[in-house]
């Protein structure tokens, strides 16, 4: 959506295809990055978008063994983007949808679906696809598989992805606010496991993070066991958790960290999870795929504009992009390590001797963690200029 509504922005016709009739999916990443939040004020969008209803934070704590530490306070971060947003990712998609509709180039198709991808002499020159008025092609200069970690057209273009173990699978669940909250409290940490409550204003996004295939065993032992252990490690938990009454409630987001080794053929490019699915840790999924796409588009606006855009282009975008998420992979398995023993209930996550050097050291911590969690590594600014006036250009979609 993002990808779309730059290139549409700077003169080109863009089709946008969404499989289903809507965007009211559950248990998408809701989290709205300061990275972001300045993406959308370089596209003059951000205080449109913060009138939208929505969640600001500004500091996140997190209870280590029943010890509160406050590691993340956006406030730290450059004005005017210094703090975070939580919002339905579906609000986020209908108002880029709304605001991408201005420019005559772009074309948002609902209940259309991707299933295949044209190639003519090795290069990819568009797509087949299944929509209201049944099967059609779409032929472009350049197609950009953002169809996530379940891709459609990744496999059609030949692509597999490497995948490296996650011991650990996420059970999310909507949970009411206590009458008496405490302080925005992203997790809890223990030796008996790790409980996630995530701010949404008028609720909360609880978490609770499983063995890798625990859910059955789980399930067997019942839901008042479920209840303990989620309260065990979260006390601040226990008057709400109740509301769990039946496991259909309860949404298991099996955990993986995988990327691929090339993500781009002649005329094609993979970008968000599509080309490397990342794990919950830090909530970051969103925002480095919105980063891919300011990437893309700066990098292929001339070029279509043009008529083509060379697989060096293409190439060059990846070498960009895979270097901050290597990083962050890299640092989610670390994390992945420490909370699979939490999980497993298979020692203390970080011995007493580790939780004082953090309580020492915080203060100058604070803003490194900070700035890495809500801008990232490489954060990417948008480059790609608008339209003066005309008629729309090359089609990508």
């Amino acid at each position: 959506m993002i990808l779309g509504l730059l290139l549409a922005r700077a003169g080109l016709r863009v089709t946008v295809l969404e499989k289903h009739a809507d965007f009211l999916r559950d248990f998408r990443g809701d989290t709205i990055h300061p990275s972001t939040i300045t993406i959308l004020r370089e596209l003059g969008l951000r205080e449109r978008f913060l009138d939208l209803p929505i969640h600001r934070v500004e500091a996140l704590d997190v209870l280590i063994s029943g010890e509160r530490v406050s590691p993340l306070d956006f406030t730290t971060l450059p004005e005017p983007d210094d703090f975070l947003v939580l919002a339905p990712q579906r609000d986020l998609l209908n108002f880029l949808a709304t605001e991408s509709a201005a420019f005559p180039g772009y074309e948002l198709r609902m209940r259309t679906a991707a299933t295949g991808l044209l190639e003519e002499d090795g290069r990819i020159v568009g797509v087949r696809a299944s929509g209201p008025d049944g099967e059609i092609e779409l032929r472009a200069p350049l197609t950009v598989a953002a169809d996530g970690r379940h891709s459609t057209l990744r496999p059609a273009a030949g692509f597999t992805p490497r995948g490296s173990g996650v011991p650990i699978d996420v059970l999310w669940f909507d949970l009411p606010v206590p009458a008496d909250p405490p302080p925005p409290t992203l997790f809890a940490l223990d030796g008996n496991g790790f409980a996630l409550a995530i701010p949404r204003g008028d609720h909360w996004q609880g978490g609770y993070v499983i063995p890798k295939g625990g859910l059955d065993a789980l399930k067997t032992a019942g839901l008042e066991e479920f209840h303990r252990r989620v309260t065990l490690t979260a006390p601040f938990l226990a008057p709400v958790i109740g509301a769990v009454d039946d496991w259909a409630q309860v949404k298991l987001l099996s955990v993986r960290i995988d990327r691929l080794e090339r993500w781009h053929r002649p005329g094609f490019v993979c970008i968000g999870d599509a080309a490397h699915a990342m794990s919950p840790v830090g909530g970051v999924g969103v925002n480095y795929a919105i980063q891919d796409a300011v990437a893309l588009a700066n990098a292929v606006a001339a070029p279509l504009a043009a008529g083509t855009v060379p697989e060096g282009v293409l190439a060059a975008v990846q070498r960009r992009r895979e270097r901050p998420v290597k990083r962050m992979q890299r640092l989610q398995r670390f994390v992945h390590a420490r909370i699979a023993k939490a999980a497993t209930g298979s020692g203390e996550p970080m011995p007493p001797l580790a939780r004082r050097l953090l309580r020492a050291f915080l203060p100058i911590l604070r803003p490194r963690i900070t700035r890495l969690m809500g801008i990232g590594f490489l954060p990417e600014h948008v480059a790609t200029p608008a339209a003066a006036s005309g008629s729309p250009q090359q089609r990508a979609h």
